[in-house]
């Protein structure tokens, strides 16, 4: 066997995503930043693929933050800098309706973003203030001042644990109180969508924005995908003696690309074929009909969906009763389906998934939209570094890239931190 590689930690490194940004900013403009605002990542329990077919979901927010340092420029422009690009972007804020037409179909054809002048980074705080901006009269757009926006993050990115949706989140809180729009949180979680899906160009769901925005402490959202209706549902882990173990495959994996849009693209056919507005509408009930009505691989689709539903609903009603020692059989049933009828896992989920459940892990599943990305285990606190030892070696046996292996704490939404 070959000896598994040295231990990294699996305790969060200390976060440095708002002062990077501030520092960035001082970089950038050569002074302070109005101020700093930041927005977490997310982990999903359980609920995946549901949320574009107007489904249930059960993120929660974690620890890992992206932060925006900003202030007000008087000459109607954006400027937007990163530290994980080499060069700010900076345009006309009248430009930005020729750089993201609406194109009246909520989303736009993958891959065509913005001129290639823009940097997809760059499309994410870029569409925040698009979008921001459509929610206001004309009028008011067209007296709105010019931003800088600096950005840092300490979330993975290409893990799944949408470091996407912590950008516009960062990006849409800070233009929200620096232009005095007075949006609430639902508000601005859509812009973050419309954001994604048309000027970024990934057709994802609401799951993402609305987990950064509406996260609290020590409670995952119960999100209803067609109503926006959400409930806080305490997950009691700490009390329970357990940790979040994320396992991040090291495989990126990136939404603009061909594979989502293909399975959205099933769901759509599966829903037609049944009639229904969205998926959320079928019942297990309704699978034997969807067999008969769809080729072998859209009724997979289907199916997965419908069953992902019903297994969020189970796991809200498992927590309530008997607690998070109770959801581990639905977590890996809810990464099966994901692996052999959603066909978005891969070897090294896989691996991740089986390694920590042969070791200890009450349950354990692949977490965001698959292709790459990272495996989430509910592990008892004092089996962390056993559990993730067994990982690393089933990862060096395979041939795999090392892991990267930290736990991650449900955690609070948006804030100002400078």
């Amino acid at each position: 066997m070959t000896p598994a590689p040295a231990a990294d930690p699996v305790v969060a490194a200390e976060p440095t995503a708002v002062a990077d940004a501030a520092e960035l900013f001082r970089a950038l403009t050569g002074s302070a930043p109005a101020g700093v605002w930041s927005a977490p990542g997310r982990a999903n329990l359980i609920g995946e693929h549901t949320d574009y077919n107007d489904g249930f979901v059960l993120p929660f927010a974690i620890q890992h933050r992206t932060a925006a340092a900003a202030r007000l420029r008087a000459d109607g422009r954006i400027r937007v800098a990163s530290t994980f690009a080499s060069e700010p972007v900076e345009v006309a804020l009248d430009d930005l309706d020729a750089l993201f037409p609406a194109t009246g179909s909520g989303t736009r054809t993958p891959g065509d973003t913005a001129p290639a002048t823009v940097p997809e980074w760059a499309a994410y705080p870029l569409g925040i203030a698009w979008a921001l901006r459509a929610l206001i009269p004309a009028w008011a757009a067209a007296t709105l001042p010019g931003v800088e926006i600096a950005i840092a993050s300490d979330v993975p990115v290409g893990a799944g644990l949408s470091s996407s949706a912590a950008i516009e989140g960062a990006a849409a809180s800070a233009l929200n109180e620096l232009w005095g729009l007075g949006l609430d949180p639902v508000t601005l979680a859509q812009a973050g969508r419309r954001a994604e899906n048309e000027a970024v160009g990934a057709p994802t769901g609401i799951m993402d924005q609305m987990a950064s925005m509406l996260g609290h402490a020590d409670a995952a959202v119960f999100l209803d995908c067609r109503s926006l209706e959400t409930r806080s549902i305490p997950l009691g882990f700490a009390e329970a003696g357990l940790e979040v173990l994320v396992i991040d495959t090291g495989v990126k994996h990136a939404h603009s690309t061909g594979g989502y849009g293909e399975r959205r693209a099933s769901c759509e056919r599966g829903a037609a074929a049944l009639g229904i507005a969205a998926l959320r509408d079928a019942t297990p009930a309704d699978l034997p009909r969807a067999a008969e009505l769809l080729d072998e691989v859209d009724f997979r689709r289907v199916r997965h969906v419908v069953t992902e539903d019903q297994r969020v609903l189970d796991t809200v009603a498992a927590l309530a009763a008997d607690g998070p020692r109770a959801i581990g059989d639905l977590l890996v049933a809810s990464h099966a389906s994901l692996r052999d009828d959603f066909e978005v896992s891969i070897p090294e989920l896989d691996a991740a998934v089986e390694a920590a459940l042969a070791h200890g892990a009450i349950g354990a599943r692949m977490t965001g939209g698959g292709f790459g990305g990272a495996a989430i285990a509910l592990v008892d606190h004092g089996s962390v570094e056993r559990v993730s030892d067994a990982v690393r070696r089933a990862f060096a046996d395979a041939g795999f890239a090392e892991p990267h292996l930290f736990t991650v704490t449900p955690s609070d939404g948006p804030r100002r931190d400078v």
